[in-house]
């Protein structure tokens, strides 16, 4: 997202409502949010060139695609350069295993979300993903039993 002004409370509106529900029409997300039709369409379009609104997806049953485990994989890396760093994180969202990637401070400088139709996927995954790459130092794994997220985003605003 762009630097400038934090989003105001209409914009808020929107993006709450669109993350509640991102089947709605522009007429009822105009109505949820107390504008025109003309003018929410405009704030939306605003607010994707922004970057604010980075799209709206479905939130499919993983099992329906064929997922039968899932994975959260702590990697330490050997090298920190900013050269290799790209390119971990590179090869790791081409992956379609790989569901989220985050870069943390602390121990583990990766934390790669996979989800596998099994475990003899999940260690083929690992040994040619993981296991043959020299900058890694380490990884662990640990199975996921139970998957849950909140899709509402806490609104910070300051001083409102």
């Amino acid at each position: 997202m762009t630097t400038e002004r934090v989003l105001d409370r209409i914009d808020i509106g929107i993006l709450a409502a669109l993350q509640n529900d991102g089947r709605l029409s522009n007429k009822e997300l105009a109505a949820s949010v107390g504008l025109a039709p003309s003018s929410c369409l405009e704030r939306v379009r605003k607010l994707r060139e922004r970057g604010a609104l980075r799209g709206v997806h479905a939130d499919v049953e993983p099992t329906a695609m064929g997922v039968g485990m899932q994975a959260m994989i702590s990697v330490v890396m050997r090298d920190q350069s900013q050269a290799i760093q790209e390119r971990f994180v590179s090869g790791m969202t081409d992956t379609p295993e790989v569901t989220a990637l985050f870069n943390l401070a602390g121990a583990t400088d990766y934390l790669l979300h996979v989800m596998v139709r099994d475990t003899g996927h999940l260690r083929s995954f690992v040994l040619e993903h993981l296991a043959s790459r020299q900058e890694i130092r380490g990884y662990t794994t640990n199975l996921i039993f139970v998957h849950a997220r909140s899709w509402e985003l806490p609104c910070y605003l300051d001083g409102e």
